[in-house]
């Protein structure tokens, strides 16, 4: 009878270890700040239709800072950080280091809405705020965004360069990277829409242009005329070639004519598993659209810091002191 009892504590020990993780998650919702900064999403939204106005590829960068931001330890602005004496932050991982930018968008936005209701709202939130209003601002899909997640206290560039799916990889490996992040293929086959809009560096489609065979000969040309084999490291070009500024299906029509711009856009059409979802998203830019916001959805939800993890950052650069 004592083992009996024993077990039975340690099954109600369990299960409300269980219901306190699951209270910890449920602590994300969309009315999060509703009472304590009311004006919260009005802020982030002007301030996101300002950035952009001034420079549409605004939009992309900020979505591209919370992608990088939730693939390493979840959705807690850890790549926000500047270095420290205690840890060497993501900015310099290699998938960021001179390519992630917004960082002063973000850093403004937190000043007004510090103005606003002080000390109250995380630099994770505002991000993940911003990249939405970004998308809708150049056309995109709307969600809505579950709110409550706290700031990290610490950042890991060995994380980054592991965990972040890098321009070369292939089809297997990016499903494996985003499985690792409970994001099935068809999360990231949407997620990777997000490259309808904005620009990528040189060095990251160089090899894909002069290497690849699943590339048009006229678009590798084309794309070489201001990509050397060697040098021009950070000249820029649109990762869709047609409509850069504008959200929409066109990404994926451009695979289907083999005009990604990196390896790994190419590899969703080549061949491979993801080849009809990519036509479909390429012929139904509604399907597109609800399977984006969907998975951005699930993006924001990996693994945030909630309760009294974490912190609340004032400063989006650095931990309080």
């Amino acid at each position: 009878m004592a083992s009996m009892s024993n077990i039975a504590s340690l099954f109600l020990v369990l299960s409300l270890l269980s219901l306190l993780s699951f209270s910890a998650k449920a602590q994300l919702s969309a009315n999060f700040y509703d009472e304590t900064c009311p004006n919260l999403q009005a802020i982030v939204r002007s301030a996101m239709a300002q950035a952009v106005s001034n420079e549409p590829r605004m939009a992309a960068s900020v979505l591209r800072l919370f992608f990088h931001d939730c693939f390493v330890n979840g959705c807690d602005g850890s790549i926000l950080l500047d270095d420290s004496p205690t840890f060497t932050g993501e900015k310099n991982a290699f998938p960021n280091k001179k390519s992630a930018r917004g960082f002063e968008v973000i850093d403004a936005i937190k000043s007004s809405v510090e103005a606003s209701c002080e000390a109250t709202v995380s630099c994770a939130d505002i991000l993940a705020l911003a990249s939405r209003d970004g998308v809708i601002k150049l056309g995109g899909p709307k969600w809505t965004v579950a709110l409550g997640r706290r700031d990290a206290t610490s950042a890991s560039q060995s994380t980054a360069n592991n965990d972040l799916p890098a321009p070369s990889s292939s089809l297997s490996t990016l499903i494996s990277k985003f499985a690792a992040k409970g994001l099935n293929a068809r999360d990231m086959t949407a997620l990777s829409g997000a490259h309808t809009i904005g620009q990528a560096q040189c060095q990251f489609f160089r090899p894909h242009i002069y290497n690849d065979n699943n590339t048009d000969p006229s678009f590798a040309t084309l794309r070489q005329g201001n990509c050397p084999r060697s040098g021009g490291d950070t000249n820029l070009a649109p990762l869709d070639l047609h409509s850069p500024n504008r959200f929409g299906s066109e990404y994926y029509k451009n695979l289907l004519g083999y005009q990604g711009l990196l390896h790994s856009d190419q590899e969703l059409f080549s061949n491979g598993t993801q080849d009809g979802l990519v036509w479909q998203y390429s012929q139904n830019r509604d399907l597109f659209f609800s399977d984006f916001a969907a998975a951005m959805i699930k993006l924001g939800a990996i693994t945030p810091l909630t309760g009294s993890d974490g912190e609340i950052r004032l400063n989006c650069r650095k931990v309080n002191s």
